[in-house]
Parts: structure tokens; C-alpha cells; sequence
């Protein structure tokens, strides 16, 4: 509740109550005043009040209509007749051949990820950066106060068009220092984003392996899992070979624009990696039905 509401509330509140009490002493004053010619006169010595005489008043019976807030008891409402169009049958379909029984592992990828040399590496690094860009804000800002604070202490001996110049330009050197930290956080998060990329590749493909040495084709995540066997684990399994394979990741240069070095032509990009993948779905045949095909599912 904002102070000003709290003081309308109780300023109301005394309204109300001296309202309720100048209307008491009102009543009590005319009272006194019918009864003993204007003056007033204590309790004890008043003259007892004659009875009033009784009218008796035969009760009328009114109608009470229900309150506007009341619920009404809701008829059950019986439900349309629609017409219903026949559809066409379905003839049985002929028997195909039966899939393969499932050999189903789990992993982890959360805890693949924790156990990845390369995502930890990733993470210090770029992790750093993050704290560097931080700190560098937070001097920019604490500056650009000061000289906030500044102005206003100077604006008593400057002129209108002095001041007015003077925000300008302190306006004018905030907005580059936004874009300027904006940028540097988008690299840093591009950056984040090249690290993680490549380990996720490499972890699609070392599932794919893993499994097929283990005769698994079907591979879920173990947090959507409730019960499962040791021997279907393949987290530790594919960690180790994780960190034997790549143990380190690519990362850009704190002062590289990864999308300026995607434009360069030093090394393929993700443009790529998305042709190559869409390639072989429109031009290479289908694969034989006898011969099943592993899906892996990228965790979320």
C-alpha cells in the first residue's frame, strides 16, 4: 500500500468517525432541547419521557429478490443435436514386416555435460569474460553518475544552452556505452554458443557409437526414466569417451566477432552443417525396411 492511499484511508476513516459523532451529539442536543425549552439539563434531573403510544402495523409480506452476487443453481443443459456426416470406411491394412525388439539404454546429458573437460573449460573461460564485461559496465555506469552528479552541481553558473549541450553529450555517451556492452555480450554468447555446438556433435555421434557397441537402439534420457538397470547406463560410458575424444573445444578470441569469423571462410560454419544435413535427406534413397534406423532424440 503507497503512502498517499494509506493516508486517504485514513484520512476517511476520521472523516467517517467525526461524521458518526457530530451526528450523536446533534441527536443528544435536539433531544435536550425539545424537552426542557433549550437548556440543557444533566440526566439525573431530567422528567421521565411519557411512553409513546404503540401503533400496531400489520406485517406486509414483500418478495425478496435474490442478491446480484447470490449464485443461482445451473440447470444441467441438455446438449445439441448436431448432425454427424458418415465418414468413410478403412479397409485393414496389409501386414508389414514387425519392428525389432527393443534394446533400450539411458544417459544423462546434464551429467555428461558436468563430467565434459571441454564444457568446463568452456565455462571458466567464457565464464571470465562474462565477469570481465561486468565489472566494465559497472565502472561505465558508476562514471557516467559522477558526471550526472556533476553537471547537476555545475548547472547553478552555466546557461540553459550549457546545460542542455552538456546532457546532450552525457546522453549521447551512455547510448554508445549500451550498444558498445550490448555487442560485446552478444560475442561473448556467440562464442558460448561455438563451444557448445561442438560439443553437442560430438556427443550425438559418440551416443550413436556407444550404443551400437552395446546392441542398444533405443536410447532415453534417464531423467524421464523411473527404473532402469546398471548395465543400461551409458552416461559414464559415453563421458569418458567425450573427454578422450575432445577434450578441448574450439573457442574465438575475446576479441574475434565469431559472426565476422563465420564470414570469413577460415573454417566451415553452421550454414554449412545445415546443407550437409539436408543433402542427404533429398537426394540419397531409401534405406530398406529390414534395415532399422536409430533416432536420437537431442535433449532439451
Amino acid at each position: 500500500m503507497s503512502l498517499s492511499f494509506g493516508s486517504r484511508v485514513a484520512a476517511t476513516a476520521l472523516l467517517l468517525a467525526s461524521v458518526n459523532i457530530s451526528g450523536i451529539v446533534s441527536a443528544e442536543t435536539a433531544h435536550a432541547q425539545s424537552g426542557n425549552g433549550g437548556w440543557f439539563v444533566p440526566k439525573t434531573a431530567q422528567p421521565p419521557a411519557a411512553p409513546a403510544p404503540r401503533v400496531v402495523r400489520r406485517a406486509v409480506p414483500q418478495a425478496t429478490a435474490p442478491d446480484e452476487g447470490e449464485e443461482q443453481p445451473q440447470q444441467p443443459e441438455t446438449p445439441p443435436v448436431l448432425p454427424a456426416p458418415p465418414i468413410p470406411d478403412s479397409p485393414d491394412l496389409p501386414k508389414e514386416v514387425a519392428p525389432p525388439t527393443a534394446v533400450i539404454g539411458v544417459i544423462s546429458i546434464p551429467t555428461v555435460m558436468r563430467m565434459s573437460t571441454a564444457a568446463e573449460e568452456a565455462q571458466r573461460i567464457l565464464g571470465a569474460r562474462r565477469d570481465k564485461l561486468a565489472a566494465a559496465a559497472q565502472r561505465e555506469q558508476a562514471g557516467w553518475r559522477d558526471e550526472q552528479q556533476k553537471l547537476q552541481n555545475d548547472a547553478r553558473t552555466l546557461t540553459s544552452e550549457q546545460v542542455q549541450l552538456r546532457e546532450r553529450h552525457l546522453q549521447e555517451r551512455r547510448n554508445r556505452a549500451q550498444r558498445d556492452f550490448s555487442n560485446r555480450a552478444r560475442i561473448i554468447q556467440e562464442a558460448a554458443n561455438v563451444s557448445l555446438n561442438q560439443i553437442e556433435r560430438e556427443l550425438i555421434r559418440l551416443v550413436r557409437q556407444v550404443a551400437a557397441a552395446h546392441g542398444m537402439n533405443l536410447v532415453m534420457h534417464s531423467e524421464q526414466v523411473a527404473l532402469h538397470v546398471p548395465g543400461q547406463d551409458i552416461t559414464d560410458e559415453t563421458a569418458a569417451q567425450l573427454n578422450k575424444i575432445l577434450p578441448h573445444v574450439f573457442i574465438p578470441a575475446e576479441d574475434v566477432d565469431p559472426e565476422v569469423l563465420a564470414k570469413s571462410g577460415k573454417m566451415p560454419t553452421t550454414a554449412d552443417e545445415d546443407r550437409a544435413n539436408q543433402q542427404p535427406a533429398a537426394s540419397a534413397p531409401a534405406q530398406s525396411a529390414s534395415v532399422p534406423q536409430s533416432v536420437l532424440r537431442q535433449h532439451q
